[in-house]
């Protein structure tokens, strides 16, 4: 299989390339980082990675994103599966003091997806197989007072790529968001762990079985979408007195 890994150094795209790399995959990492990229892809090709090949974007820079993907295409000799995994939490409370701050946690966690998201599911349109996937957050269900400016740029993917799913359903191409609740990676080093904060292999591993099957929609871990369900759920007026 050839997969193309977009913010391939975050935990959990490292994870998810492991489980390629085992499977004897060919991969093609894109990053800002060099250095981490180059510890990776070692870290694959002891594994078992047919082929390995890195490539240094800053994802923000939408006019790097063609090219990006073509020399994909070109250094694997065609993208079967492609997983989007970039993105910054922020801080909400700095943010939300400024809208050039805003702006720039949405630009990158919402605008530069819906760039990616669109160019590959044109690619894999075209060639009428594939599967596209993408890491949203179970964040982008409900606004909350707490992170909603992440929150929001999550649901606008999650929405963007329902429309995807719908289109390219019809000529057998599987999309998949992914909703991890918290996930124990640099991105959450800040925040106190609790019993709710997954692993990155285990997070990794349920992202790569769902690709390989197809699957629409996982919450991970799965216990996730009964939270989501209860929070979708409570009525506004009592919402908005909660802290969460």
């Amino acid at each position: 299989m050839k997969v193309l890994i977009i913010g391939a150094t975050s935990a959990i795209a490292h994870e998810v390339s492991r489980c390629f790399a085992a499977d004897n995959a060919s991969l093609f990492l894109v990053a800002r980082s060099a250095e981490k990229l180059a510890a990776i892809a070692d870290d694959l090709r002891v594994l078992g990675a047919a082929k390995v090949e890195t490539y240094v974007a800053d994802l923000a820079d939408l006019s790097t994103h063609e090219t990006l993907i073509a020399a994909a295409r070109a250094a694997l000799g065609g993208i079967d599966a492609a997983l989007i995994a970039h993105g910054v939490l922020g801080d909400q409370k700095t943010a939300q003091q400024s809208v050039t701050a805003t702006l720039e946690l949405f630009h990158v966690n919402a605008v530069s997806y819906i760039s990616l998201i669109t160019l590959l599911a044109n690619h894999f349109e075209a060639q009428r197989q594939g599967c596209l996937a993408v890491i949203g957050s179970v964040a982008g269900e409900r606004g909350r007072a707490s992170n909603y400016i992440y929150g929001a740029a999550k649901g606008a993917v999650a929405l963007f790529m329902s429309g995807v799913r719908n289109r390219l359903a019809k000529v057998g191409v599987s999309v998949l968001t992914v909703k991890p609740g918290f996930v124990d990676t640099p991105m959450t080093a800040h925040m106190k762990k609790n019993v709710l904060f997954a692993k990155p292999a285990q997070v990794g591993k349920r992202i790569y079985a769902a690709m390989l099957k197809g699957e629409d929609v996982i919450y991970v871990p799965s216990f996730w979408m009964l939270i989501m369900l209860i929070i979708r759920n409570i009525p506004e007026r009592l919402f908005k007195r909660l802290n969460l």
